[in-house]
């Protein structure tokens, strides 16, 4: 009998919204989840809101909100978030919980008792001004080890790596601005020192993705450095025997697992102690690449020294990137779940989908809406819908119920899939599972064509029968394989061939009944129209437009989403009030390069309905500028046309266009209207 597994995911910081770089962890965890226990594997899967460090106390004091009002807010945004997306956890908990204090104060205890945490006397940031000594990232100044500005606790836009508190030179209040000084005070430490030889033997064994292993192995090679594992917060673990200190949010938020493990032991009747005590369980952690450090250096080393179960495996997914640019929040590449993808009504299982199968679970995904129409359309879509959908409507039309005298062929091209699936499983290959039941998909629909149970029929009922027999022993084991990455559909055409996709076990695709009744069925998935994704593009532009503003510090105005109403009234400066009126400096008008141009070609963009492609001379040279104005002008009213365009606006791609440039035009009850010279000018006249 195989031992129990808990599988873990990295908590989400509760200080935020949902981004889809969070679901680079959590919906490969889920979908690995669903496959071993349709393997037949008792697996507990926790997770929980990370609710302490400094973030989440400055996110709080900034919005006028006490720290645990702040958290109560993103924990309920992320287990909604994860309900929608069908990422199911035995237990969701968070790090502010009574439970999970105690559990945390318990296994301090238990390193101080045993000699692996010391008090010592640092010198650390002060600020003189807001009278406080300063965590983590109230800081910010010069990395000793790259000279890159970097925050208190991390070189976060330099090399990378760890701080400890004491460490930043240069530093300074990021709450007044104030310069800091160095003040001494006393703190704890943990001797991670004393574990080198432990992690090098660990790190030898220890099971998971390259990409996390190598890290840490490279990390323990070079020196490590004992780890300070308070900090001067009220919010928090406070460490015991110090009402001013708080324990790291490092060392508290990992022990969630074992504090969540507890509660979902409770729930399922299970005993807690023989995973985290007696080892009798594997243990793996689905964590993001920027955490490895933590969960295969700090994590294990505490374990040990605690007497705690190790992990057996840790699985890092590799980055994410955003229409192939660095994902960034405050640069405008990022996809907000709810806001983007929720809110624009796209099934689910269709990002679910893109998140498995675009590439290795290590390597970075990139997140493009363009990429996203694709994969729906040319692969769910026309390959796996359009094989269970034309089979289980000819099968129900002709025939009602089926007799399922199977190819044995077909049989072992579908235990074939099966092994398929449980080798990607074994090396952390999402992608390879999900490619595994898209190629039966795709000899489904060969062998559906190649039989032509359509022709059959008018001659040969019987071997037409066969025929289908076949397809839907392929359609079935397809609702079965396909259902941990596909729940929410595969769960729908699953029924109508009388599977019970939830209970279903792997091997079941290969035990066929004798006889399938098959219900009308409905079409598994909507295709993703380019309008749609014109929308979702323009959405994003208009956030990397507003964000480059911001940064300049201009004024920046909301662009309603189509149904809603912009309630923005933010204003450029501190002290602005939303009834003044904002001006320009001639300065920054005049960072506008606005010319006349001459369109010398324009036409439609294929598949939009709205989108012209232009080549408009603007003096010096000619530029290709996608223009909005499909649905007012036709290409032959606009080629010739004098119009004003913005010169030096940032490229773009719309509809995988590139557009160097935007045609000025005036909004006419929503309609564009081309702006034009009252008298001839040359092309490339600047407009002042």
């Amino acid at each position: 009998m195989k031992p129990m597994k808990l599988v873990t995911c990295g908590l989400p910081y509760a200080n935020g919204k949902a981004h889809i770089g969070h679901l680079r962890t959590y919906i490969p965890a889920d979908v690995y989840v669903r496959y071993l226990r349709m393997a037949g594997e008792d697996v507990i899967f926790i997770c929980g809101s990370d609710s302490h460090g400094t973030p989440i106390v400055v996110n709080a004091e900034q919005q006028g909100l006490e720290p645990k009002q702040l958290v109560d807010i993103y924990h309920q945004h992320f287990q909604e978030v994860f309900k929608a997306l069908d990422i199911e956890f035995d237990f969701y908990g968070r790090t502010d919980s009574d439970y999970h204090h105690t559990r945390t104060q318990e296994i301090v205890n238990r390193l101080i008792d045993r000699g692996y945490v010391y008090p010592k006397e640092i010198e650390l940031a002060y600020c003189p001004r807001c009278e406080r000594f300063l965590p983590d990232r109230y800081v910010e100044g010069i990395c000793p080890y790259c000279g890159a500005v970097a925050r208190g606790d991390e070189c976060d836009q330099g090399c990378g790596r760890h701080l400890e508190p004491g460490e930043i030179k240069e530093p300074k209040c990021k709450i007044c601005g104030s310069p800091a000084e160095f003040r001494k005070q006393k703190h704890y430490f943990f001797k991670l020192t004393g574990f080198k030889k432990f992690l090098e033997d660990y790190l030898a064994s220890l099971r998971g993705t390259e990409n996390a292993l190598n890290y840490a192995r490279q990390w323990v090679r070079s020196e490590l450095k004992d780890w300070c594992i308070t900090r001067n917060l009220e919010w928090g673990v406070k460490f015991p025997g110090e009402e001013e200190l708080v324990v790291y949010v490092w060392v508290d938020a990992p022990i969630g697992y074992i504090s969540f493990t507890e509660r979902a032991c409770e729930r399922l009747s299970k005993d807690w102690k023989e995973i985290w005590l007696e080892n009798k369980a594997e243990i793996v952690h689905f964590i993001g690449l920027d955490i490895v450090y933590h969960h295969c250096i700090f994590w294990p080393a505490m374990l040990k020294g605690a007497d705690y179960t190790l992990p057996s495996a840790v699985v890092a997914s590799g980055m994410v990137k955003v229409e192939g640019k660095t994902f960034s929040k405050s640069r405008g590449y990022v996809v907000w779940v709810e806001d983007d993808y929720l809110k624009a009504g796209f099934n689910t299982d269709y990002l679910r989908y893109y998140m498995v199968n675009y590439t290795s679970h290590q390597k970075d995904l990139n997140f493009s809406w363009e990429v996203f129409r694709d994969k729906v359309n040319n692969e769910l879509i026309a390959t796996l819908g359009n094989f269970l959908y034309r089979v289980m409507h000819f099968a129900w039309k002709n025939f009602g119920t089926v007799s399922m005298d199977v190819d044995d062929e077909v049989l072992d091209k579908i235990e074939e899939t099966k092994e398929k699936i449980l080798a990607a499983l074994n090396s952390w290959e999402f992608k390879e599972a999900s490619d595994a039941f898209m190629e039966l998909a795709t000899y489904g629909n060969v062998y559906f064509q190649s039989s032509k149970p359509w022709e059959l029929i008018k001659s040969d009922r019987s071997e037409a029968e066969k025929a289908v027999a076949s397809c839907l022993a392929i359609a079935r084991a397809l609702t079965i394989y396909a259902y941990p990455v596909l729940p929410r559909t595969m769960k729908k055409m699953a029924e109508f061939i009388g599977v019970d996709a939830e209970k279903a076990r792997l091997d079941d695709a290969l035990n066929v009944p004798e006889k399938i009744e098959v219900k009308k069925p409905e079409v598994p998935f909507e295709r993703v129209d380019d309008d749609k994704i014109q929308e979702m593009e323009e959405l994003m532009m208009d956030r990397i437009r507003k964000a480059e503003i911001k940064e300049r510090g201009e004024i920046v105005e909301d662009k309603p989403r189509k149904g809603e109403v912009s309630n923005n009234t933010s204003k450029t400066g501190k002290d602005a009030k939303a009834d003044e009126t904002d001006y320009i400096s001639i300065e920054e008008f005049q960072r506008l390069d606005i010319r006349v141009g001459k369109v010398v070609k324009a036409e439609k963009i294929s598949g939009s309905k709205k989108l012209l492609r232009l080549e408009v001379d603007v003096g010096n040279e000619v530029r290709q500028v996608v223009a909005g104005i499909a649905e007012v002008y036709r290409p032959e009213e606009v080629e010739g046309k004098t119009v004003v365009i913005l010169v030096n606006m940032k490229p773009a791609k719309l509809m995988g266009v590139e557009s160097r440039g935007m045609i000025l035009a005036a909004d006419i009850d929503g309609k564009p209207i081309l702006l034009t010279p009252e008298k001839g000018v040359e092309p490339g006249t600047k407009v002042r």
